[in-house]
């Protein structure tokens, strides 16, 4: 069985779900509009896997633009809102984008991204995720949802690549 570290080196794709994996998943309500937080360093992170050149995708339930707009200003590519099924709209980004399964990784947290996660290079998921994603998970972050999960997966990818912690590193 090959180590979730040696997967690593393959991947070129992120893909991210955000309710539970970029939030804690928990839902606010101000002035009649649901406001999700999203976590600073998990930011910093994205950002700088965008400016090394890692294509960076997120496949969601939810339908807020104003997180849309946030992650596509920190260089992810596309935001697939309201994604009912995601594992068509997987195969769709699969045929837009011409990636391998071998070359993603996904992080999920919930029944709705099992499927997905059963066909990429590696599945990983936050700390606090669903006992069914945790089972086929190849690797389980030590951080909750929205705590920094994203940024540890993302670390650890361009850490193996070689690609973290340069001269590109100290500019957001």
């Amino acid at each position: 069985m090959i180590s979730y570290k040696e997967k690593l080196r393959k991947v070129s794709t992120f893909i991210f779900d955000v309710d539970g994996v970029l939030t804690d998943g928990d839902v606010y309500l101000l002035n009649d509009e649901i406001v999700r937080v999203l976590n600073s360093r998990d930011s910093y992170a994205i950002q700088y896997a965008a400016k090394k050149n890692y294509r960076l995708l997120v496949i969601t339930g939810g339908n807020s633009e104003s997180v849309a707009k946030r992650l596509e200003g920190l260089g992810v590519e596309q935001v697939c809102l309201g994604s009912s099924n995601k594992l068509h709209v997987y195969d769709t980004l699969k045929l837009e984008y011409d990636f391998q399964d071998d070359e993603v990784l996904y992080m999920g947290d919930d029944i709705p991204d099992y499927h997905v996660m059963k066909k990429v290079g590696v599945a990983a998921c936050p700390q606090d995720a669903a006992q069914e994603i945790k089972a086929i998970s190849d690797y389980q972050s030590p951080f909750n949802g929205g705590k920094h999960c994203v940024r540890d997966v993302i670390e650890q990818t361009l850490r193996v690549q070689g690609n973290w912690f340069n001269d590109e590193a100290f500019e957001w």
